[in-house]
């Protein structure tokens, strides 16, 4: 990926609602070579799809958890595809470590997020910590900087 394509990454981060022809003027670049530029991207899977984000709130998924599970085998939930439907459910993540997973829950009461721990409990022992509040709950991503070859990163 060269300056271009993450010049094209940010503007779509930041609205990917942008016409060719409005993306072309932010990067002075011709609405055809940033046609082919975004397809090429789409099909190397770098741009994997374009979505709108959610106010979890506002939408009525007033209680946000993080739940990592300990289950392991046959049962584990990261071999039921079922799992991954359930509307409460935002993220599944393979973990390392003591834990085989970690999800992202987002439900929309206290009684919505206990029945969501007893539909996991039969996959093995969940393990759940009450999100408060997100400082940071995204951010476009942005080219790594270099090391400097006479520092180390942080």
């Amino acid at each position: 990926m060269d300056d271009m394509d993450w010049a094209l990454l940010r503007e779509l981060q930041a609205d990917a609602r942008l016409s060719f022809s409005e993306l072309s003027r932010r990067v002075h670049l011709s609405p055809p070579a940033v046609a082919e530029r975004v397809r090429r991207l789409e099909e190397a899977g770098v741009i994997t799809g374009y979505h709108a984000h959610v106010d979890l709130t506002r939408a009525g998924r007033t209680v946000v958890a993080l739940i990592r599970m300990s289950c392991y085998g046959a049962r584990c939930i990261l071999h039921d595809p079922e799992v991954s439907g359930w509307p409460e459910i935002l993220e599944i993540h393979r973990i390392t470590g003591d834990a085989c997973s970690m999800l992202k829950v987002a439900a929309g009461s206290i009684g919505d997020f206990e029945a969501v721990i007893d539909r996991l409990a039969p996959y093995g022992q969940p393990s759940s910590t009450m999100v408060l509040s997100s400082p940071l709950d995204w951010r476009p991503i942005t080219p790594i900087p270099p090391a400097d070859a006479g520092s180390r990163r942080r």
